[in-house]
């Protein structure tokens, strides 16, 4: 394509103001209403999705999407196995921030907490609070992030920028998300309820459905750090 071409493509002040709303507002959300998105909606979002570039256009992202009751067997056995300590990762996490990055886990964990009325002592409330991970926060469908078994770090960044594709999609239809590291604590689990082979491996899962914005654990709004924090500019 011609430089001439590029400039005639160039988005409009509207749709540049449009792009940087949308980045801006997407929000992990952790409450959902039980209402179904569409399934021609979603197979064009997911389409869209599969825009996101790759290293050799390997594109080496595998996605499994549960709805009704496929999500309900998923999500009582993932009660059952990662709710009681049963962990089979296939990407091994041992979740141990430390500095900043630290204070920015702790700092999420405490607003959470203060909308969902949880103390610091209530054990129990803590314990809801983590199984409701595991109940995809009452949303109505979960995609279930894989790659092929011989793909390594640089193959999971290029599945890092599909699931953002798919994220920012999904906002721009009015459709939340909330991606779920705890969902690939037991990869082996999620196989079998998809009955699917070893040669897939799990990396993560984003539970998605129209939010409940009635909920006060949407309404928390974790801060973002300065770029100065994590960009340098060379000249």
């Amino acid at each position: 394509m011609s430089i001439s071409a590029l400039e005639d493509n160039k988005p409009s002040q509207n749709q540049q103001d449009d792009f940087a709303q949308l980045l801006t507002s997407r929000r992990s959300v952790r409450a959902f209403l039980p209402d179904p998105v569409d399934p021609e909606l979603m197979r064009k979002l997911f389409t869209l999705a599969t825009s996101a570039p790759s290293n050799c256009n390997s594109q080496p992202w595998l996605t499994h999407v549960v709805s009704g009751a496929s999500r309900d067997a998923m999500s009582e056995a993932l009660m059952h196995t990662v709710g009681e300590g049963e962990h089979v990762l296939d990407f091994p996490y041992d979740g141990k921030y430390s500095g900043v990055y630290r204070e920015r886990q702790l700092e999420v964990g405490l607003m959470l907490y203060k909308a969902l009325g949880v103390t610091r002592e209530d054990k129990a409330g803590k314990r809801q609070a983590f199984l409701r991970n595991l109940e995809f926060f009452d949303a109505p469908h979960v995609a279930f992030i894989f790659m092929p078994d011989w793909a390594d770090i640089r193959e999971a960044v290029d599945v890092g920028m599909y699931a953002q594709n798919l994220m920012l999609s999904l906002h721009a239809h009015g459709i939340a998300s909330c991606p779920q590291t705890i969902l690939g604590y037991n990869a082996d689990v999620v196989r079998e309820q998809l009955e699917i082979e070893s040669s897939q491996k799990l990396l993560f899962g984003i539970s998605f459905g129209y939010a409940d914005m009635s909920r006060p654990e949407n309404q928390i709004l974790p801060s973002r750090a300065s770029l100065s924090e994590s960009t340098q500019f060379y000249a």
